[in-house]
């Protein structure tokens, strides 16, 4: 984690601000990675953790509402023709629709706090017709909970940020090895199911027949 605390010490805050900024806009940065380092370099006494929270939320709020101007002026049309270069596919639209159709403007609450999915609800928002003060408000609502958790977890565990650090760089080959190992059984599972749904269907219908 050598570079994360090098770019910190070259740019300081601009780093929380420039990165929570491109990553709203579906380009990636580790946002919550950045955001606790950036907390436990406040405990550490390096930063001032006011300013942490702040240069983060601003970041975070600029970024998805430049996504929101761009959704709403681009348009549908756009994103389904474009999208797939910033990962905003046509199945990603059809998902955002049904949770937006779900759960309404409050799942901007909780869209910062969903990996894949908090990148692209500007985006959504300004091609549904989102009303900009409702936007702002959830959104922006939504954001500093997510700054503040991710930066107070840094800086109430700043003693052993390093530790925790070095077992996630220690562990993390094995755990995405695990999770691989998980989805690939899930997709067996999914795949023998559908195998068995078929048969079955199968069975019935020529059971249908030879009734008749």
């Amino acid at each position: 984690m050598e570079w994360i605390n090098h770019l910190f010490e070259q740019y300081g805050y601009l780093v929380l601000f420039i990165g929570l900024l491109t990553e709203s806009l579906a380009l990636p940065f580790p946002g919550e990675l950045a955001m606790a380092f950036s907390g436990h370099l406040a405990g550490m006494g390096t930063f001032n953790l006011v300013f942490v929270i702040v240069w983060a939320f601003l970041g975070a709020t600029i970024g998805t509402t430049i996504t929101y101007y761009l959704g709403k002026k681009l348009g549908t049309p756009f994103f389904e023709k474009y999208g797939k270069f910033i990962f905003l596919n046509s199945k990603r639209l059809d998902k955002l629709t049904k949770w937006f159709g779900k759960y309404g403007n409050k799942l901007l609450l909780i869209s910062y706090f969903i990996p894949g999915f908090r990148h692209f609800t500007g985006y959504f928002s300004g091609i549904s017709g989102i009303r900009f003060r409702s936007f702002l408000f959830f959104n922006h609502l939504g954001a500093f909970l997510w700054v503040f958790t991710y930066v107070m977890i840094g800086h109430v565990f700043s003693d052993q940020f390093e530790k925790l650090l070095h077992m996630i760089s220690k562990y993390s080959l094995r755990f995405v090895l695990c999770i691989i190992a998980c989805l690939l059984l899930i997709f067996l599972f999914k795949k023998y199911k559908t195998i068995v749904y078929s048969k079955k269907s199968a069975r019935k219908e020529v059971s249908d027949v030879e009734k008749y």
